[in-house]
């Protein structure tokens, strides 16, 4: 397994709700390609984006699904995966 940083960026205006969907999302997703998350941490809001930040440790393989999954959801606006 590699480790790997994931930053998301929700819009401003995110509800509580919208961050927790979105965080459980990933959780979900990474707990089934049997990849571990660190702590995740909430940056709060700078320059106009809510930013969340989520230590990975991922198979090779899985990471093209994890950024595809990230793709696909509407409310995130921008992400950034990158390995350690």
């Amino acid at each position: 397994m590699e480790k790997y940083e994931l930053t998301i960026v929700l819009d401003v205006k995110a509800t509580a709700a919208k961050k927790k969907k979105i965080t459980e999302t990933i959780e979900k997703t990474v707990s089934l390609l049997k990849g571990k998350i660190g702590k995740i941490e909430d940056w709060g809001v700078k320059e106009n984006g809510l930013y969340l930040f989520f230590p990975l440790e991922l198979e090779k393989s899985s990471v093209k699904m994890i950024a595809t999954k990230v793709e696909q959801e509407t409310d995130i606006l921008k992400h950034l995966l990158i390995r350690k």
